[in-house]
């Protein structure tokens, strides 16, 4: 098998249904899905199985579903399947529940970063804010494109946040707060469990 096609030496790609050219926001929002997934590996690569198991297990259920997002994203045919559905966007809801429960308590913005893991996860978290974006520029230009997708990678960018923060917790990091932060975050944690 060959991994060159040179089918996009003129500046054009595949698609499924088509061509496009490789510029078009379509592929650069399923394109900056494939960067989001990249990054997800990454992170999961850095993680202890001993330490992370359910982190571990949910970045790897996300990396598929990731998939799904960029192939549903990729499809520009008129009779379209829906692979993504609302039920990841509930289970990552009811995840960062969890994580902010375990978090410390947040009160600043903090600096993206501490372990090589939670690093590369704001990683991700950032470039999924960019394929947001993306998403939402195509949905400006192409009317029948599913919210799901939308949906899915805001509420994604909001678990890699809650994660990252996890993972340096149950490795002693800190996060480190923004010098120049006001108090932002007013006792979402204690409040939660108070409740």
């Amino acid at each position: 098998m060959r991994l060159y096609t040179k089918s996009g030496d003129k500046g054009q790609t595949s698609v499924i249904g088509g061509r496009l050219d490789k510029d078009d926001v379509r592929v650069e929002a399923y394109g900056t899905i494939d960067e989001v997934n990249s990054f997800v590996g990454k992170a999961i690569s850095e993680l202890d199985k001993d330490i992370f198991p359910d982190i571990i297990a949910d970045l790897e259920k996300i990396q598929h579903e990731l998939f799904d997002c960029g192939s549903e994203l990729s499809n520009i045919t008129e009779k379209r399947k829906h692979t993504l559905t609302e039920e990841p966007i509930t289970y990552l809801e009811e995840k960062m529940d969890e994580l902010i429960d375990e978090a410390p308590e947040l009160e600043r913005f903090i600096l993206p970063g501490g372990s090589d893991a939670s690093a590369s996860i704001h990683i991700a978290r950032t470039v999924t804010r960019r394929a947001e974006r993306m998403i939402v520029s195509l949905m400006k230009t192409e009317d029948e494109i599913s919210t799901i997708p939308l949906k899915y990678v805001n509420r994604l960018s909001d678990y890699f946040f809650a994660a990252a923060r996890v993972i340096n917790a149950r490795l002693n990091v800190p996060d480190v707060e923004y010098a120049r932060s006001a108090r932002v975050f007013r006792g979402t944690n204690k409040k939660k469990k108070d409740e």
